[in-house]
């Protein structure tokens, strides 16, 4: 006896990352994605050499999570990224310099993961979203301004693209000290506050349901400070499915995402 399945219910508990997708799910809707990123968007990888030679850290982006994304959905991926990036050098310098502005480059989607370096190793004041003005040329010179900039730029670009922000993944010591805990915890609050204040704007919330870089999780997945390639395809599996658990729960928010980048009427 045959029995009819329902494909359209979303289960109203179903929480991030209940359901991992192997191929990243709903995420293909997008036909185009940029990330914008630091080393773990980079596919950064620490070389420990020869005995007595220093390490070293190597972006290889062919291994970066954007790419297995790309491979994993079939998806076009960008990778906007370099390692030690932050929101002030892409915004002053780094986009520029690399063509990331050139309107060819436009997708539909971008997800952003910047902040460790901008809170974490230089120190830049967190700012909220109080700092971010209707021309971005006038944004006050924090974290909060600078990572709104971005968006800012981007909507211009690509007027009706969605875009995704990463908080930071949960670090227990001694692997993160308490001022970098508190700074990711402020962070965290800022992707949400963003999220409400732009439109199309959405929450990847890895600190909340991602896994906790702890030090069986560093055992299996990273080499020396940074992620290795198993590493790096758990983010693009995970980031995948948080993308398509975000389009299944808000569906009729996406059904005109067929539309961004055409010149048939989309809008916001």
């Amino acid at each position: 006896m045959s029995t009819t399945k329902n494909f359209y219910s979303f289960d109203p508990g179903e929480k991030p990352l209940d359901v991992i997708k192997d191929d990243c799910g709903f995420t293909c809707i997008f036909r185009t994605v940029a990330a914008i990123g630091d080393s773990l968007a980079s596919g950064d990888l620490e070389s420990i050499g020869v005995p007595g030679s220093p390490r070293d850290y190597h972006d290889i982006i062919d291994i970066s999570w954007p790419q297995y994304i790309g491979r994993l959905s079939g998806t076009t991926v960008y990778n906007f990224t370099r390692g030690n990036m932050t929101a002030r050098e892409y915004n002053n310098s780094f986009a520029e310099s690399r063509g990331f502005w050139d309107r060819k480059l436009a997708a539909e989607a971008y997800i952003i993961a910047l902040g460790v370096n901008d809170l974490d190793e230089f120190e830049q004041e967190p700012g909220s979203v109080e700092d971010i003005d209707s021309d971005y040329h006038r944004n006050r010179a924090t974290f909060a301004g600078d990572l709104a900039k971005i968006i800012q730029r981007y909507k211009e670009i690509q007027p009706g693209g969605v875009f995704f922000l990463l908080t930071i993944p949960e670090e227990p010591e001694p692997y993160a000290n308490a001022k970098w805990r508190e700074n990711h915890r402020i962070h965290r609050k800022l992707m949400y506050d963003l999220a409400e204040h732009f439109t199309n704007t959405y929450v990847i919330d890895l600190a909340e349901y991602g896994p906790v870089q702890d030090e069986e999780f560093r055992r299996l997945f990273y080499t020396g400070g940074h992620l290795n390639n198993m590493g790096y395809l758990l983010f693009a599996k995970l980031i995948g499915s948080y993308i398509d658990f975000i389009v299944r729960r808000n569906m009729v928010k996406f059904n005109r995402s067929g539309f961004i980048g055409t010149p048939y009427g989309y809008s916001e």
